[in-house]
């Protein structure tokens, strides 16, 4: 992998993942769930899982990385969703 391809993937993955932070910052902080879509979140979580283990099938750091964040970040909105409903 070059120096460029690097810092792309690196860059992209970074905005793709803090992406997220706000969305679980508000969930944890007003309990508030009902407007999101339990199905969606779930299809996000496996679309996010298989991303991260295609990461390293491939061996693609920038790819592993934000995609096993982004999959923490989306259980913790799927566990969100299901206690507060």
């Amino acid at each position: 992998m070059d120096y460029l391809e690097f810092t792309i993937g690196i860059a992209a993955a970074f905005l793709c993942t803090v992406s997220f932070i706000p969305q679980v910052i508000k969930v944890l902080k007003t309990k508030h769930t009902k407007d999101l879509s339990l199905l969606a979140f779930s299809v996000l979580c496996l679309g996010v899982f298989l991303w991260f283990i295609y990461g390293f099938l491939i061996g693609k750091t920038p790819v592993i990385l934000a995609n096993g964040i982004v999959f923490i970040l989306v259980i913790i909105i799927i566990i969100a969703k299901i206690k507060y409903g």
